[in-house]
This record gives C-alpha cells, sequence and structure tokens, in this order.
C-alpha cells in the first residue's frame, strides 16, 4: 500500500492552515520540528500570545514502529505486532475573544503492515472537526454544521448524520453530562469506500476546515468584550481540558506511544478556571449556552 499521498496530503494541509490563520492573526506560528527514537516525528506549529488567537496550535506527525500501544491494539488485536504506522494532523485554536469559539480539528490515518501472504494490510482513516462556543450565535452553527454536511455530500448522504450523531457521542462529558460544544463531525476506523474514496473524503474534510471556521472568526473577532466573559470563557475551558485528559483518543493514543509531550498537549488552553458546583444566573448570556445550544441540536433543521 503507498501511503506517501497521505503523508503529503498531510504535510501540505497544515502547511495551508498555517498560513491561513498567519493573515488573520498578523503574527507568525513557531515552527518546532521533532523526532521520536522509535520510528518518525513530526513538527508542531504554534502561535501564542497572538492578537487574535491567544493560543493556535496544529501539528504534524508521522510515528511508526514494530508493537502498538494499547489504545490501538485493544480496539484491534489483528493488528498486533505488526509493523505500524500512523499520521495525522491535528488542531485546536483558542481565540482571546469569548465571542469567537474554539475549534478542533483532526484527520489522520492509520496502517499496520501484513506480515504473511495469507493476512491483508489493516488500514483506516479518522477524523473530523467541532466547534466550541462560549457566546453563540445560532447562524454561526448552522454555518459550521453546514460547510461539514456540503463536504461529506458527495461521498454519500448518510454519512453527515452518521458523524454528526458520532460527535455528539463522542464530545460528550459523562462526569459532567454535558456536549463539550455544539459538535460537528466525527468518525474513526473508517475503510467502507475502499482506500482511494475514503482517502478522498478524508481530503474533502481537511479542505473543509478554513471555510468552517474561519468566517465565524471574521465576524466575531471584533465584538466588544469585558471582563466577565473573559471569565465565563476561562471556566468553560476547563471543560475542554477536562475531556481531552480523560477522554480524547489522540491524547492517549499519543502518550502511549511515547509521542512528544508538549506536541500532545498543545492542545490546553493558557488561561482555564474551575469552581465548585458553579451554575450560571437564570436568562443570562450565560445560561443561554446551556439552555440554547448544549443540547445535541440538529442545526440543518
Amino acid at each position: 500500500m503507498q501511503t506517501k499521498p497521505v503523508f503529503d496530503y498531510l504535510q501540505g494541509l497544515q502547511t495551508r492552515i498555517v498560513e491561513a490563520l498567519e493573515l488573520v492573526d498578523g503574527r507568525t506560528f513557531l515552527h518546532d520540528s521533532w523526532q521520536r527514537p522509535e520510528g518518525g516525528g513530526g513538527t508542531s506549529c504554534m502561535l501564542e500570545e497572538g492578537n487574535v488567537f491567544e493560543r493556535a496550535g496544529i501539528g504534524f506527525s508521522h510515528v511508526l514502529g514494530n508493537k502498538l500501544p494499547p489504545a490501538a491494539s485493544v480496539a484491534h488485536p489483528e493488528a498486533a505486532g505488526r509493523p505500524w504506522e500512523a499520521m495525522g494532523v491535528s488542531l485546536v485554536f483558542h481565540p482571546r475573544n469569548p465571542y469567537i469559539p474554539t475549534v478542533h480539528m483532526n484527520v489522520r490515518f492509520f496502517h499496520a503492515k501484513a506480515q504473511n501472504p495469507n493476512e491483508q494490510d489493516i488500514w483506516w482513516f479518522g477524523g473530523g472537526m467541532d466547534l466550541t462556543p462560549y457566546y453563540p450565535f445560532e447562524e454561526d452553527c448552522i454555518h459550521f454544521h453546514r460547510t461539514c454536511r456540503d463536504a461529506l455530500a458527495p461521498f454519500g448522504a448518510d454519512l453527515y448524520p452518521t458523524f454528526k450523531k458520532e460527535c455528539d457521542e463522542y464530545f460528550y462529558l459523562k462526569h459532567r453530562k454535558e456536549p463539550r460544544g455544539i459538535g460537528g463531525i466525527f468518525f474513526d476506523d473508517f475503510s467502507e469506500l475502499g482506500f482511494d474514496q475514503s482517502f478522498a473524503m478524508l481530503k474533502a474534510v481537511g479542505d473543509a476546515f478554513i471555510n468552517a471556521y474561519l468566517p465565524i472568526v471574521q465576524r466575531r473577532k471584533d465584538t466588544p468584550y469585558g471582563e466577565r466573559e473573559r471569565d465565563f470563557q476561562a471556566y468553560r475551558r476547563g471543560r475542554y481540558v477536562e475531556f481531552n485528559l480523560i477522554f480524547d483518543r489522540g491524547t492517549i493514543f499519543g502518550l502511549q506511544s511515547n509521542g512528544r509531550t508538549e506536541s500532545i498537549l498543545l492542545s490546553m488552553p493558557p488561561i482555564v478556571k474551575w469552581r465548585y458546583d458553579w451554575k450560571p444566573e437564570a436568562g443570562s448570556p450565560e445560561a443561554k449556552l446551556y439552555t440554547d445550544f448544549l443540547i445535541g441540536k440538529d442545526w440543518l433543521k
């Protein structure tokens, strides 16, 4: 199986997104390349204390080895003991303005080589994107979901509703009994369209990200805000940290496969707060996030 086209696409996607973000923010990303002793490496691109983004991280990684970490081999015991490689682009952008949502996107590929003529290669694609607003606007949520739907439409009308449901279920904080945000799309272990079409679908998702997110940034980046909004943003960022450290498969896989810790945790926000058993005041803008947006809504109906 030729995996270089996937490698080339993912590297190019990272570059394109970095360039688009630099145009919006006016600041330049730090590029930090790293190597993994067991094989492979990657490049982490980081923007901190920018004009628009308080912290924006996007990483490309290509790691490989001879023995799968537990996070991968438990779900796919048939791949245990095989030479393997995993590659992907993952990003989280934390804007300074609380009226701009935090966003996450990743696209990834896994491949385990056959060891003898009686076996077949094991491979799959995964990824998606989701939006985590603090002071949401319905038009932004609709735009984000519509862009995701349109990216998937050429590959089957059933994919968007399926991947939206998977996203709602995955990005859910079970211990809080609440969604992390307003969702988007999420898929994993995806190979059902065959390699060429599954790869084409992955590219459609990756290519849709800039159009899904940057128009929202442009609409909201000059919205006035004060300490109240910043305080609530920091409190809600705590949910992001909880999810990434407890549930996120990419974080767990990266740490278990001896990836670079700084690159794995580039998704963490720079400022975050927790409070004991805090509830927003009824009828407040903060309460509206919970009552009108964190409800698993079908945004395209």
